[in-house]
């Protein structure tokens, strides 16, 4: 029997916008109210599931018809591809944080950084254990107090401080190998992590370079803080730069994270942090860390699929294509669809998820290299994602300062993510420094 041609129509994409009706306006709607972290009180997994009964309420078929298109979305390859490498994350996460490993990163780190390079140094402390860990909110709560602290004693403006943490964390949540959002961008365009890691890097590298001249010459504190030595150990920091460095290499994502938690398990049997009954729950601690993001991935690959079938993703691209002449537009594109999602829904990953179709139909008709789309779907959504003063970095980071420093202080001074965007900006605009990117992946 031969498929029904897709044609566009904007009632296809009505359950991602309720989607982002229900998820936005539950968070505004409580930040009105005062409530704390508002834009995270609905757990995403039920707005897309209210969503998704709007398809199956609108959409044309029979409710065994849409059930079937359904369930097709959820058990895409991708989709649960995506879903397992988010367990193992987790478990790694969570199983090398028990063993001390974040403890002694950031003891490590504050040892040996020269007390008058504070604010460069809690950049360079933040961007190693986001891109270890996987997460920009980790790292933000590990370095947030002691930034604190510091900043008190040094003198420094405690928005730049507060900035140079942000930036630090936004950094690694971009790029690391496990983060939640490298996952989603590379699983959605199907390319590999060391591939989008390297054209990511080429664009923020330049960015974090300057950022950490721009630190060392605004940074210095008026009296150096006096920092005691902090004891660590090194063996506890090896798991992170383990997982790194495989992944980098090449080696499959399943076979590095699960050798990363078996590292990180014998490093904890050895120092008498784990017995193997508590190994075994702090993996499963990890695995139910990811309960949100996994159930939320699993219904809006069903979502999407419905969405697909009933033309709203072709209703989108057609959309998008009005204002596409080529390449270059074609990758700002892309870059705008998920920095305005990540504005809407205030979370980097979802962002991903939403557009990440979007993205992969764009780039294939208009041939941008897939493993371009997956670093920008990444790279412009954590942008966001460092900025808006609703997310939950913001949030908590500022919750630290207990209210001594504004949004409106910190954003002017989030130079990482303002040189991040523009280095993106100035990478789309001259296509030689795509190319020779690309060449160098190629070879």
């Amino acid at each position: 029997m031969k498929e029904r041609e897709i044609r566009a129509s904007f009632k296809g994409l009505i359950p991602f916008i309720v989607f982002i009706f229900i998820y936005l306006g539950t968070g505004i709607f409580l930040n009105m109210k005062g409530v704390n972290l508002a834009f995270y009180q609905l757990p995403g997994p039920v707005a897309a599931f209210a969503a998704i009964i709007i398809g199956f309420i609108i959409f044309k078929g029979t409710i065994q018809e849409k059930f079937e298109t359904f369930l097709e979305g959820c058990g895409h390859q991708d989709i649960i591809t995506m879903c397992v490498i988010y367990l193992l994350a987790g478990a790694f996460a969570v199983v090398s944080k028990a063993m001390g490993g974040v403890e002694a990163t950031v003891n490590l780190g504050i040892t040996y950084i020269p007390p008058h390079f504070i604010a460069v140094g809690l950049f360079i402390i933040g961007a190693f254990i986001s891109t270890a860990t996987g997460t920009s909110v980790g790292a933000i709560v590990a370095l947030g107090p002691i930034a604190v602290g510091l900043g008190e004693k040094s003198g420094v403006p405690m928005a730049l401080i507060l900035a140079a943490v942000m930036g630090g964390a936004m950094f690694g949540d971009n790029l690391s190998v496990i983060s939640d959002t490298t996952i989603a961008a590379t699983k959605t365009q199907g390319v590999e992590m060391k591939d989008k890691f390297r054209i990511n890097l080429y664009i923020a590298a330049p960015a974090a370079i300057l950022t950490i001249i721009l630190l060392v010459i605004f940074g210095r504190p008026e009296v150096a803080p006096e920092v005691a030595v902090q004891s660590f150990d090194l063996v506890k920091v090896l798991p992170y730069i383990f997982v790194l460095v495989m992944a980098l290499i090449g080696v499959n994502v399943f076979v590095v994270l699960t050798a990363g938690v078996l590292l990180s398990g014998v490093i904890g049997f050895a120092y008498g942090d784990f017995t193997l009954l508590s190994f075994g729950q702090e993996i499963y601690n990890g695995f139910t860390n990811m309960t949100e993001i996994f159930i939320l991935s699993m219904l809006t690959g069903g979502m999407a699929q419905m969405v697909t079938k009933e033309g709203g993703i072709q209703w989108v691209i057609e959309a998008v294509q009005k204002m596409i002449i080529g390449k270059k537009s074609t990758k700002l594109g892309i870059g705008l669809l998920v920095g305005l999602t990540d504005i809407a829904v205030a979370n980097n990953t979802v962002a991903i998820i939403i557009n990440g179709s979007i993205a992969k139909q764009l780039s294939e008709k208009y041939e941008v290299d897939l493993r371009e789309s997956a670093a920008f779907l990444d790279i412009f959504s954590c942008i966001m994602q460092g900025i808006i003063p609703y997310g939950a970095q913001m949030l908590i980071l500022l919750g630290f300062a207990k209210d001594a420093v504004s949004p409106t202080e910190l954003i002017p001074l989030l130079w990482y993510q303002i040189l991040l965007g523009v280095f993106s900006v100035i990478y789309i605009i001259f296509p030689a420094i795509s190319e020779k990117v690309l060449k160098t992946l190629d070879k």
